[in-house]
């Protein structure tokens, strides 16, 4: 389907796009309500979203992946949620934070043993920091670990975790002392099958039915030396610079639904005109239009090698509106047909509610911009 909103520069990732686009309306569209009823991304659609690439995309050839730029990368994320935010956000997370991490982080023996299969869709990645008390407080967690003679014992429990009952890789963060704070903590790549891990539960969600999520619990999990990824002490470094990327990652699913809910308020309008109706179309086009710059910003920054957290943020914050608002005026375009359950627009209104939520709450990118802005070194530019 033709993108209605804001043409991309000349220079855009226009091949992924197609690429994606073509999948989208082929595979996932015709899907995306039994995904949603069901809570399950079916098997066959897993299967093809690898063979098609999408699981490889951002990291090189020499590691199994498909190249491509974080625009690239973008532009396939925007069109994936347009069709099922749950596919987005399963993609997202992979190759964001659990691929790229082992890439940057990873020994030569991480990436053969662990990377090579992710990039190849061999398993989908998952990263587990988020604990039932320690959400935005990634310092305060409460997983421990300590040494032994031949690796590292661990004890703990993880929430609030996407794509784990499914992975063939979880990134696990824990300190080894909760007094040391930030210098404390460590990253580790725990395969699933490791004695100790599970699967506690799987979480019902309101919305991106479809994308796992999960709590973990880690009772005396007992990994080898080789299990540490990064020095150890650098785990928020680890972890940081994934939710960096990401966030940008996010903010384009976040753009693809609320370019969905704006497509789905033209038709309504286009079969039933009303000037308040117009109204709410226009203002619905000026947000993803914005969103859609903000997030093509990021992306262009992060593939520039300059400092991008703060337009991540931003990107994050702004689409993650603008996917709740327009999704919400959508309901009312819609009418009662728009409250069924089922409907399309009753389903993208519960995805856009949780992006606001999920890798980083709005009040945290806030507090990310607000620092930003005041920092003594900081020249803010718009």
């Amino acid at each position: 389907m033709r993108s209605l909103v804001a043409p991309e520069p000349s220079d855009s990732p226009a091949e992924w796009r197609r690429k994606a686009s073509e999948f989208v309306d082929r595979v996932v569209a015709p899907a995306a309500s039994r995904i949603d009823r069901d809570d399950r991304v079916p098997d066959e659609i897993v299967a093809r979203l690898a063979s098609e690439g999408f699981f490889g995309l951002g990291i090189p050839a020499e590691w199994g992946g498909r190249g491509g730029s974080a625009r690239d990368a973008v532009a396939v994320l925007e069109e994936l949620a347009r069709g099922s935010a749950a596919i987005a956000v399963m993609v997202a997370v992979h190759t964001s934070v659990c691929a790229v991490p082992i890439l940057e982080w990873g020994t030569p023996a991480q990436k053969e043993r662990y990377l090579r299969p992710l990039a190849r869709g061999e398993g989908v990645g998952a990263f587990g920091l988020t604990e039932p008390g320690a959400g935005s407080d990634a310092a305060g967690l409460r997983t421990r670990y300590a040494r032994e003679a031949n690796g590292f014992v661990m004890h703990g429990s993880k929430m609030f975790i996407s794509n784990a009952v499914s992975a063939g890789v979880v990134l696990v963060f824990a300190t080894r002392d909760p007094a040391l704070g930030h210098r404390g903590v460590s990253a580790f790549i725990v395969p699933p099958g490791t004695g100790g891990f599970s699967v506690a539960q799987r979480l019902d969600k309101l919305g991106l039915r479809g994308s796992e999520t999960t709590e973990l619990v880690l009772d005396g999990v007992r990994l080898p030396a080789e299990a540490l990824l990064g020095p150890e002490g650098d785990g928020l470094k680890v972890a940081f610079r994934g939710l960096a990327g990401g966030r940008v990652g996010i903010a384009a699913c976040a753009l693809g639904v609320a370019r969905a809910a704006f497509e789905e308020m033209l038709a309504n309008v286009r079969a039933e005109d009303a000037e308040w109706k117009r109204t709410q179309l226009a203002r619905a086009y000026a947000a993803v239009a914005a969103s859609r710059a903000l997030v093509d910003r990021a992306a262009e920054r992060k593939d520039a090698g300059v400092p991008y957290a703060t337009d991540a943020s931003v990107a994050k914050l702004v689409a993650s509106r603008a996917a709740v608002s327009i999704a919400s005026a959508g309901v009312d375009v819609a009418g009662p047909a728009g409250v069924l359950s089922g409907s399309n627009a009753e389903r993208l209104l519960r995805d856009a509610r949780v992006f606001p939520l999920v890798e980083g709450t709005t009040e945290i990118q806030e507090l990310i911009l607000a620092r930003s802005l005041l920092a003594p070194e900081s020249e803010p530019t718009v």
